[in-house]
């Protein structure tokens, strides 16, 4: 089974890839599931511009199809999000609303990182998967950093330094995502 660690952030200087390596290397470790990490970076979506609502499941263009086969391939998701000025990244929020059915009925897990933990990006991201009807974990882990543990370049200097205080709520949460997935 595959779980979608999607990469929410884009910013040339960014965290998220570094955190979603460390994600897959500290979720709970099951024989059927793999983790693959899917950077939105790579992806490179433009800002939404299919001509058909997506719950019609009807894409006109070749980036939007290609997402979609992406997305298909997953048992679940983690949705990996940043919070910047208090909400979740338009980078993951575009490529959320380019589909629907994809996301339907899917299991969630959204772990959120900031100065703060990313509560509030967290928050508004539940309601989206609640939304779209996914099954959500219980569990939501919030990643908090400081900036002592920021370098020059704005990157985490050690990531399982500075995350390892978070790697029992990401157990509980992956354990949970785990359960979702094979009880669906």
């Amino acid at each position: 089974m595959n779980v979608q660690i999607i990469v929410g952030s884009t910013r040339p200087v960014r965290n998220g890839l570094q955190i979603a390596d460390w994600l897959a290397e500290n979720l709970p470790k099951y024989p059927k599931i793999t983790y693959e990490i899917v950077d939105l970076a790579k992806l490179n979506l433009p800002i939404l511009d299919e001509t058909v609502q997506a719950s019609r499941n009807q894409y006109q263009n070749d980036h939007t199809n290609a997402w979609s086969e992406i997305a298909k391939k997953a048992d679940g998701f983690i949705w990996l999000t940043p919070e910047y000025n208090a909400g979740y990244s338009a980078a993951l929020k575009n490529a959320i609303d380019y589909l629907y059915v994809e996301w339907t009925d899917k299991p969630i897990m959204i772990v959120s990182y900031g100065f703060g933990g990313g509560v509030t990006a967290s928050a508004q991201l539940n309601q989206v998967a609640d939304r779209l009807k996914m099954k959500l974990t219980k569990t939501s882990p919030a990643l908090a950093f400081s900036h002592e543990m920021i370098d020059e370049t704005g990157k985490i200097k050690d990531v399982n330094d500075s995350f390892q205080s978070f790697i029992p709520s990401l157990q509980t949460a992956g354990d949970e995502l785990h359960d979702l997935i094979v009880n669906k």
